[in-house]
């Protein structure tokens, strides 16, 4: 499947909402247990996911498109949502991710984009050039992981209690 900024657009405009269909409203049993030692639960998920509308995804699209001779991203925290979301429920930061979606995919929209824009490029800290039409499938297929991966650590905290049944279920495996 190629890229399509409208296809793009329908998957990303979703996740809020799948996100927060799946995790409102849930016992902290649920949303605040991980797989383990240095893994993430479904709320730190969120919160990565805030801190990605914050400073990731729009504001790079913003660099790239930008006339600035500099197109450098500074690097992202993949782990800044452990301090940004301490003191907040669940629930304000699920309206959070919907708010900050809602407004990034407005300025994204607003761009008007055309297909020689997504191939203007960015240089990002680790992997060097990159084009829009890479950080915008990207920004899809990061919104889809996180699902999957909310729904694995879900998943995994039954993990004991299926009995045989584990062996057919792949969610539950360790890869």
């Amino acid at each position: 499947m190629n890229f399509k900024l409208v296809s793009a657009i329908e998957v990303l405009e979703r996740t809020p909402v799948v996100v927060d269909e799946m995790l409102k409203n849930l016992s902290p049993d649920w949303v605040m247990n991980n797989e383990g030692p240095d893994t993430w639960s479904p709320y730190d998920v969120v919160g990565h996911l805030i801190h990605g509308e914050k400073t990731d995804w729009v504001p790079r699209i913003e660099i790239i498109l930008s006339d600035i001779g500099d197109k450098k991203f500074e690097p992202f925290d993949r782990f800044a949502q452990f301090n940004e979301s301490k003191g907040k429920s669940l629930q304000q930061l699920l309206d959070e991710f919907k708010e900050l979606r809602k407004n990034g995919l407005e300025i994204v929209k607003s761009k008007e984009l055309k297909e020689q824009d997504l191939d203007k490029k960015g240089i990002h800290p680790e992997f060097g050039l990159v084009t829009l039409r890479q950080l915008l499938s990207t920004w899809v297929v990061h919104d889809l992981g996180h699902i999957v991966q909310i729904a694995r650590v879900m998943a995994k905290q039954y993990k004991a209690e299926t009995g045989p049944w584990r062996a057919y279920i792949s969610i539950l495996g360790d890869e």
